[in-house]
């Protein structure tokens, strides 16, 4: 039993560590445990939502929705394990505080998933009850007073100080925060892992014991023996004895194509059927191991490095397929060093990551594509935070100067500029987001604020 509950605690942090990155700026002015306790309070929310319009969408008691929601999602990290797990040990709190009809903000509150800190605004993202807030909050504590769940979770620390957790705490920490493959046994910064960092975000390597054979790079010896450059051409035609490499490649003016982005250029979703009751079934949830472990970015499928068919069902070709389509040289030769809160103030931290070698490798072009964390930070007056363009031009700058002394000779930058925001608000802001289509309560522009006051 021990190793079990191991296993699901390990299984379980290793889910939760990337959700405490999302949308989230990667500056070291916002101490993680303020976003840590957002997030926590975000997804309790969100989950109690869910369960409580699932009980009314199919006419059932929350005990059975909260079965439901856990028999959709798949076997894969352990997850439907974790669900029937976290009901098991909460369940009982749950039914007890929605059978009384208070909304999905005080449950949170009262569980202590969601705290008011002094001099804060309380969060909310449904509307107030009648009833002065904290009367209405000492009343559902009353409720689950002699709970020894909660009476746990207020004792409990944190997860990763655990003994048995402390290395994979810090092995997905490094990944997420170095933006490296967490399984890269050559440390060449390509993996033949798709998620964790792995070939979704960078061209997959095709000898992960050999550190010198990675995409992109200029074919050793026009790869005679093996393929050093992974693009999946080598060997010798023995009509003529000319190297495929050789005879495909040379000069066709093979280049890669890379990424410096945000949450935008590492394709950041959450798909609407994971928290629309009326819209769960068992095909709901099957990308969500992949997504979860891809820090909820969809690399694979975004405009420019993704190489897999969109889900969307439209057609669309990123910028790698068509440099790929223009010369199969360029096969697997991508990489997108993005990051959900990137900004040109934190952006080299993870610029290292890029893997170039300026005598050994191909040019590439890089796509500089900071497009909104400079403006939106998290903050509940963002104003003062904002980047300003002096900052943003010394920024920049620095990353030019970083990129003329690693990339080869030959590669081109291309800068793209801010988006007006406007657009966005304009056309969503009095819409109902997923959550607030049942009840017709959630605009997304009370979520924005929900999100915002819990500077997340």
């Amino acid at each position: 039993m021990t190793s079990l509950w191991n296993i699901l605690l390990a299984t379980t942090l290793s889910l939760l560590l990337p959700l405490h990155t999302l949308a989230s700026p990667a500056s070291d002015d916002q101490p993680s445990t303020g976003h840590s306790k957002g997030h926590t309070c975000v997804a309790c929310v969100v989950v109690v939502s869910v369960i409580e319009q699932l009980a009314h969408v199919h006419n059932s008691t929350v005990e059975a929705s909260m079965e439901r929601l856990c028999s959709y999602l798949p076997e894969k990290l352990f997850l439907k394990t974790t669900c029937y797990l976290v009901i098991r040990m909460f369940g009982p709190d749950l039914i007890k505080l929605l059978s009384t009809d208070i909304n999905a903000d005080v449950v949170c509150h009262t569980l202590e998933f969601c705290k008011q800190d002094p001099g804060q605004p309380l969060c909310h993202l449904y509307p107030l009850p009648k009833e002065p807030w904290k009367f209405t909050l000492e009343k559902a504590r009353q409720i689950v007073k002699k709970s020894p769940i909660l009476k746990h979770s207020r004792s409990s620390s944190d997860i990763c100080s655990l003994p048995f957790l402390a290395k994979i705490c810090q092995r997905i920490k490094s990944t997420i925060q170095n933006s490296v493959p967490f399984k890269d046994v050559d440390s060449d910064k390509h993996s033949v892992f798709p998620t964790l960092r792995g070939y979704h975000w960078r061209g997959r390597d095709c000898n992960d014991s050999n550190r010198m054979a990675y995409p992109g790079r200029r074919p050793d010896n026009w790869d005679i023996h093996e393929d050093s450059n992974c693009n999946g051409i080598w060997g010798v035609d023995p009509k003529d004895g000319v190297p495929y490499e050789k005879k495909f490649c040379e000069g066709s003016q093979p280049r890669g194509i890379i990424l410096l982005g945000d949450s935008a250029g590492a394709h950041f979703h959450i798909s609407p059927e994971w928290i629309t009751a009326s819209q769960m079934s068992l095909k709901s949830f099957i990308d969500l191991p992949v997504a979860l472990t891809n820090e909820l970015d969809w690399p694979q499928l975004s405009g420019v490095t993704g190489f897999l068919d969109s889900i969307s069902g439209i057609k669309e070709n990123s910028v790698y397929l068509r440099l790929r389509k223009r010369n199969h040289c360029n096969h697997r030769d991508y990489q997108n060093i993005s990051r959900n809160g990137g900004s040109s103030q934190n952006l080299e931290k993870f610029l290292e990551t890029l893997s170039r070698n300026q005598l050994l490798d191909h040019p590439a072009i890089v796509i500089y594509a900071m497009i909104g964390n400079d403006v939106c930070n998290g903050k509940v007056d963002p104003v003062p935070e904002m980047t300003t363009p002096e900052k943003l031009y010394s920024s920049m700058m620095q990353t030019l100067k970083y990129l003329n002394s690693h990339l080869p000779n030959g590669s081109h930058v291309i800068l793209y500029g801010l988006p007006d925001g406007t657009f966005l608000w304009d056309n969503l802001h009095n819409r109902y987001y997923p959550l607030g289509q049942l009840n017709k309560d959630v605009p997304y522009a009370h979520f924005s604020s929900f999100l915002n006051c819990l500077q997340v």
